[in-house]
């Protein structure tokens, strides 16, 4: 469990974040949705522990970036590392030790060469399975999917169950709406530095349309000249 309790993050004189509150509860994928610029990876940055902020954070584990999964939108690696050398220094930062790292290869990555080679749908997934080796309880998927193939699309929905059903607890975001209607449980749409609205999957359709109206329908109007 994640609580979060009037979490307010400015930069400058300028707003990010305001007041938020809520609980992620374990077993559960929670989306959090919204326009380029709306916060969502500053919060997620505050979770994570990497910002400074007002309002508290607490967790069931502590601290809570010791078991927190952080997957960035944009990871970064090492200039010479390998992928067996990154995945070991992930798991060495949890008091982790990998002795079956070949069979754990599920995207059946090339681990013996330097990260710098491998393509950005690698380097995704190189850095998905260094937080999965942690055994982490928590989890922030910030655009997961951008730059998976199809296979590891589908190979990472169903990592996003099993963890669910291993009762760990996971943010996620992600502009391709369908893949957090497969996954998440609950959506919190991040509008103007707070959640908006706190949607259960029976609305997930209606937040969908909603999204297409405010963010699409009125460039496209402008485009189409409507």
């Amino acid at each position: 469990m994640i609580e979060i309790q009037q979490l307010s993050k400015t930069f400058g004189d300028t707003s990010i974040l305001r007041h938020i509150s809520a609980r992620f509860l374990g077993g559960r994928a929670y989306g959090i949705v919204g326009a380029n610029g709306a916060g969502k990876s500053t919060l997620f940055r505050c979770i994570a522990g990497l910002e400074s902020h007002q309002g508290e954070i607490s967790s069931a584990h502590t601290p809570l970036k010791d078991h927190l999964g952080y997957l960035l939108a944009e990871q970064y690696f090492l200039p010479r590392i390998t992928g067996q050398e990154y995945l070991t220094l992930l798991a060495e930062a949890r008091e982790k030790r990998i002795t079956d790292l070949l069979d754990r290869n599920i995207f059946d990555l090339p681990l013996h060469a330097y990260v710098s080679t491998y393509s950005t749908g690698m380097k995704k997934k190189l850095a998905i399975l260094g937080i999965l080796l942690q055994d982490n309880n928590y989890f922030i998927l910030d655009e997961p999917y951008n730059g998976l193939d199809l296979q590891s699309s589908m190979m990472l929905t169903e990592i996003i169950t099993r963890l669910k059903a291993m009762g760990k607890t996971i943010l996620i975001s992600s502009h391709i709406f369908s893949t957090l209607t497969e996954t998440c449980d609950e959506m919190f749409l991040l509008q103007d530095g707070t959640f908006l609205k706190h949607m259960d999957q029976a609305d997930f359709g209606r937040l969908e349309e909603e999204l297409k109206e405010n963010l699409l329908a009125k460039d496209l109007d402008k485009l189409f000249g409507n």
